[in-house]
């Protein structure tokens, strides 16, 4: 083996406290670019006149050499040639040489030697770089930091800007996109079998992307002032653009429009409330039902809303063209029966109850969506729904409402409170698992009285005639219903639960065969849970109860009681089930957060509003199992105060005129991370202002005042505000009033929260290293304040063919169809491809799940290939520091250390090592499983010290995270064990290898395997040390002509290397005779035979007895964070 530098760069050893920035992009320092060229631009004798149109000429083109030399070049029918026109001569005739060619590299190429050489040297680099690096994402991504390039002149790149100049795309007839037409156009194209349904997805994406990128460059310009608006008398708020055929407002609260519901604030949620209705039926996907092309852009402070434009509906009133919902939230409000049609068709999914309201004239109007959704028939006949920011039911815990009592659980939780609008709702996540936690409960109440029917019919059928259920069942619904205790505890046997679901599909057939009691059971239950119908289990949601204005007819008061009910115990529910659920995920580390991006998707997919993220906190700080929780705690106070910091930088930046903004976003950053007491910010220096103050300032952009008071900001006004904001908006006390108190009270870095604050605003700021915690000058200057860029929120649309592939894929994995599931996932790739292109977050997590499957199969260098893709991707998608990102270098190091190829595999995980101290720091359970993998790695190449610096830090934190009576200290325990053999220092591996023993006795018994393992390895151990200690006494007794046998040490091998670095990554071979392959296989045909014949509904048996805990990266792919603890099962013969 080659000696190899394993020596990691200081800062990322374990211990470490600096945290440096440059290296998250290593420079090149002596890289210059190549230059081909000085100048290529369009010479300024174009258009050619009339006759030399006639010979030909189609442009001209002016060169600089290399060398200096000018040249004019004719681009003609017949090729590139040079002319003898200087730069004020006109002569189109040829010059000498006169040499015509075809390309135009070839005729630079005969007039320049440098660029001969050179544009080779430039084509053979660009193809040796993996097309990963150069292919584009479907949305743009941008980086928070970057090197200070220089600006170099390049006319190309100035021509380019302004060809495409905003503002004058509409002058020019036919080249504007009619998006709406295309957006519609895409859902309407056939879909009946898979290539149409490939066809239709992939061109609803792709106009999807290029839909997002032009709102986003709209968006940039409306802020930045360069469209004009479309009521440009009206004051800068107010204004509306067009631009591109997308229209545009923005977020303020124009015409006390949301005047009940909390003004400006509530103009500024109602977009992404939207946004997220737009996502939702385009998921449901109904046929004849349109949404409107919708973007959501937060630039500068300001959020702007890009939508595509209904034909027509510039020309009429609103008041006309609306055929169904309200435009003045429920004052007057219209039905149409074709729409009613057509929302009925996404009311199950949506859980939406059809219901009735009543007008101005006191009249009913049956709807099927909340009354703000407005039906408007565009001139192209289509049925578009748009405003559909109530989608979801109202969350009663922001929402107080005189005279309406909330449930115990939230009245316990210091709810309702009273939130800034009152647009808060419940996530389609929690609407969802609500309804399926209440199904289960059904199920499990109406086996219970069907089993107390069976028990006692004497005694049910008589307190049934009496008109009401047992009375058991009764107060067991009253305690399930809120909490989830009693879901668990029922021991009602499966056959109960399957004579009810057949029992509940037969009466919901409506088939007269029913006995009258068993309807009663299906009819109790029914009530118990809320359903809205009383045959079957079905629960819907009434959008429109506790909207301000919306009155409903008295004959549906009994339904509107139980519907305010059904809120008050969905509120319950978030509260009682979802964020313990998630509190409990935690703990167990089924999900691993890791900043405050991933903390935020974990919340969401379970539900639970970013709003409730101090209840969240308070959660985490009262759970008996603090200490384990305290990564978690980390990040959601670093959230908790980068949000509030967001929300008063927002306010902060609109009062900023766009030449003060760099000065204005440094000041900020001073104040808000650097330890100098008082920063100064610059003003714009005043020998620009003009002499006479010109008072009329034309086109302003939105809101920007001649004013000056953010520069007046102090450190301790900002901390003052954050506070109050994060107990206001979060009702969660932070105790600091300054960063650095921040950061020695609740252990956060700096670098942490700047990297935070700067991916939520938008900032970029240059690659340096910052001094935050000097108190003789600010850390930032307004020099390093880059750019600022959009933060785009946008509809994602899916490839359902692709993923169920997937799904299948993972499904068959589990069973231990390695092969099958291969060919699947496979499959779901070349789908996904054809879908999104060759670049999405999908196809990164299936190549990162084909790349492990390859791994356990034994085919290293496929696996290799495909993590190597799989990495690629990460960084371009998600970016360079995502945890995602962390997590596929780690998964690369391994395949890389299986192909030996070992310095590789330490680069990857020093980088690992050095992005997650970046993004979180040392105190992270994923940081125990990092060190593992490097301090085995370095056992692997003999560099024992090394080593047990990340061994030893690996078992301090997992003794922190698992408790220290955990298998996985154990484990740790024997790591570090086994190079202190490797060192002969045998006490110390002694003592480390009894603690692991201690473990796996207590925790798995005297027979367990691990226990006889360990116990073997002590034996093995002792006889060394004994070994050791006889040569020394031998030493001391005879000096120097002792008699010494040879001591065997071993280094370790590769093999066994990579055996425990298999086991802690959470892969398990089991090896298997080719005898036992075969009884397997027999085994598994003979199960599914009778799998088949029996038509067993229920999920497919597990293939193997012995089978461990299938690999959770297998499962859900919507969380990479999850790819951790069961190992997953390999066939080797």
């Amino acid at each position: 083996m080659d000696p190899i530098d394993c020596t990691p760069p200081e800062y990322i050893l374990p211990g470490s406290r600096e945290r440096p920035l440059c290296p998250l992009q290593p420079q090149n320092r002596d890289w210059k670019p190549l230059q081909c060229l000085k100048v290529l631009t369009m010479s300024g004798w174009n258009p050619p006149p009339g006759n030399r149109k006639m010979h030909g000429d189609l442009m001209y083109l002016f060169v600089i050499t290399a060398e200096d030399r000018q040249v004019s070049v004719t681009a003609s029918t017949r090729g590139f040639y040079l002319n003898q026109s200087t730069a004020y001569h006109f002569n189109p005739k040829p010059a000498s040489p006169r040499f015509l060619s075809h390309s135009l590299v070839e005729l630079l190429n005969q007039i320049s030697p440098t660029f001969k050489k050179n544009f080779a040297v430039l084509q053979k680099k660009r193809v040796q770089r993996h097309p990963f690096e150069r292919i584009a994402t479907p949305f743009q991504v941008y980086s928070w930091t970057a090197p200070q390039a220089e600006h170099a002149m390049d006319c190309v790149r100035a021509e380019d800007a302004y060809t495409s100049r905003l503002g004058y795309e509409e002058h020019i007839p036919g080249q504007t996109r009619d998006w709406n037409e295309e957006l519609q156009t895409t859902r309407e194209l056939p879909r009946k079998n898979l290539p149409e349904r490939l066809l239709r997805e992939r061109a609803i994406f792709k106009v999807h992307s290029d839909f997002t990128a032009a709102a986003t460059r709209g968006a940039m310009a409306v802020i930045d002032g360069n469209v004009m608006a479309i009521n440009p008398s009206e004051e800068t708020k107010m204004q509306m653009f067009i631009w591109n055929n997308i229209f545009f407002s923005l977020g303020f609260d124009v015409r006390d429009h949301y005047k009940d519901f909390g003004g400006d604030v509530a103009a500024y949620v109602a977009p992404t409330n939207d946004l997220n209705g737009v996502r939702t039926y385009n998921a449901v996907d109904v046929e004849g039902l349109y949404t409107l092309g919708t973007v959501v852009v937060d630039y500068r402070g300001y959020r702007v809303t890009a939508q595509s434009i209904i034909p027509g509906i510039l020309e009429r009133d609103q008041e006309q063209s609306v055929i169904y919902g309200s435009i003045d939230f429920g004052k007057t409000v219209v039905s149409h029966p074709r729409y009613l049609e057509l929302l009925e068709r996404t009311s199950r999914p949506l859980k939406i109850l059809r219901h009735r309201v009543l007008n101005d004239r006191d009249e009913e109007v049956e709807l099927c969506s909340s009354v703000e959704c407005k039906g408007i028939i565009g001139n192209d006949g289509r049925h578009y729904i748009l405003d559909l920011l109530r989608t979801f039911p109202p969350d009663l815990n922001f929402l107080p409402v005189p005279g309406e009592e909330l449930p115990e659980e939230c009245s316990r939780a210091g709810f309702p409170r009273t939130h800034r609008h009152k647009l808060c709702c419940l996530r389609q996540e929690l609407v969802d698992a609500f309804v399926e936690h209440r199904y289960l409960l059904f199920m499990k109440l109406a086996a219970l009285q069907l089993m107390q029917q069976k028990a006692s019919k004497v005694d049910t059928s008589t307190s049934l005639e009496n008109g009401g259920p047992p009375s058991s069942t009764e107060t067991k619904s009253e305690d399930s219903l809120g909490s989830e205790a009693g879901c668990e505890e029922e021991g009602s046997s499966v056959s109960g639960l399957a004579k009810v679901k057949e029992l509940a599909e037969t009466i919901a057939s409506d088939d007269g065969t029913v006995d009258p009691r068993s309807r009663e059971v299906i009819q109790n239950a029914c009530k118990a849970v809320g359903s809205v119908s009383s045959t079957a289990f079905d629960i819907r949601f009434n959008p429109d109860i506790f909207s301000p204005g919306v009155r409903f007819p008295e004959s549906c008061q009994d339904e509107v009681r139980d519907q305010k009910q059904l809120l008050k115990d969905a509120a319950a529910f978030l509260l009682s089930c979802q964020i313990p659920g998630l509190v409990k995920d935690c703990t167990e580390y089924a999900v691993l957060p890791m900043d405050g991006a991933t903390l935020a998707e974990v919340m969401r997919q379970r539900g639970i509003n970013m709003r409730y993220l101090g209840k969240v906190l308070d959660l985490v700080l009262r759970s008996p199992a603090r200490d384990q929780l305290d990564h978690i705690y980390k990040i959601g106070i670093g959230e908790l105060i980068t949000r509030s910091a967001k929300h008063i930088f927002k306010t902060y930046l609109q009062g900023v005129e766009l030449s003060g903004l760099s000065a204005a976003i440094s000041h900020f950053l001073n104040c808000f991370l650097s330890s100098y007491p008082n920063p100064v910010a610059h003003l714009p220096a005043d020998e620009l202002l003009s002499k006479k103050r010109n008072k009329r300032r034309k086109n302003r952009p939105p809101g920007a005042a001649d004013n000056t008071a953010w520069a007046v900001m102090t450190p301790q006004e900002l901390w003052k505000n954050i506070c109050q904001e994060a107990k206001n908006y979060f009702d969660f006390t932070l105790e600091c009033d300054s960063v650095d108190q921040a950061v020695e009270t609740y252990g956060l870095q700096k670098i942490t929260l700047l990297r935070e604050i700067s991916l939520k605003t938008g900032m970029q700021i240059l690659l340096k290293e910052y001094s935050f915690d000097s108190r003789h000058k600010p850390a930032f200057t307004e020099e390093d304040v880059l750019n600022i860029f959009p933060v785009v929120k946008h509809v994602n649309p899916k490839a359902s063919d692709a993923f169920h592939f997937f799904q299948s894929g993972q499904a068959k994995v589990q069973q231990g169809f390695l092969k099958e599931g291969c060919e699947l996932i496979n499959e779901a790739l070349n789908l996904f491809n054809n879908v999104y292109g060759a670049m999405h977050v999908e196809i990164c997590a299936c190549l990162r799940l084909l790349a492990r499957l390859h791994y356990i199969m034994g085919d290293y260098a496929e696996a290799l290939s495909n993590q190597q893709k799989a990495v690629l991707m990460s960084e371009r998608v998600v970016g360079i520091e995502h945890p995602n990102t962390i997590q596929e270098y780690m998964h690369l190091a391994l395949y890389c250390f299986a192909s030996s190829q070992l310095s590789t595999a330490l680069s990857l995980l020093y980088r690992a090592r050095y992005l997650m101290l970046l993004v979180f720091g040392e105190d992270h359970p994923e940081m125990a499983l990092l060190d593992n993998n490097i301090g085995l790695v370095l056992h692997g190449v003999m560099e024992y010290d090394l080593s047990l610096r990340f061994l030893e830090n690996a078992l301090a934190v997992t003794t922190k995270y698992h408790g220290p009576k955990a298998l996985k200290v154990a484990l740790s325990h024997h790591l570090v064990a086994r190079v202190y053999e490797s060192k002969a220092e045998f006490r110390s591996a002694l003592q480390h290898e009894k603690e692991g023993y201690t473990i796996y006795k207590t925790q798995l018994g005297e027979d367990h395997e691990k226990t006889r393992e360990s116990s073997e390895y002590l034996k093995c151990l002792t006889q060394q040390a004994v070994a050791l200690q006889r040569t020394m006494n031998e030493i001391y007794r005879n000096g120097s002509s002792a008699n010494i046998p040879p001591l065997k040490f071993t280094a370790p091998s590769m093999a066994s290397v990579l055996e425990q670095l298999n086991v802690i990554n959470g892969i398990l071979f089991i090896p298997l005779s080719q005898k036992d392959l075969e009884n397997l296989k027999a085994e598994v045909a003979r199960r599914h035979q009778l799998q088949e014949a029996s038509r067993n509904r229920d999920k497919a048996e597990e293939p193997m007895a012995t089978e461990p805990e299938p690999d959770r990266a297998l499962e859900g792919m919507g969380s990479p964070q999850t790819a951790k603890e069961g190992p997953s099962l390999s066939l080797q013969g």
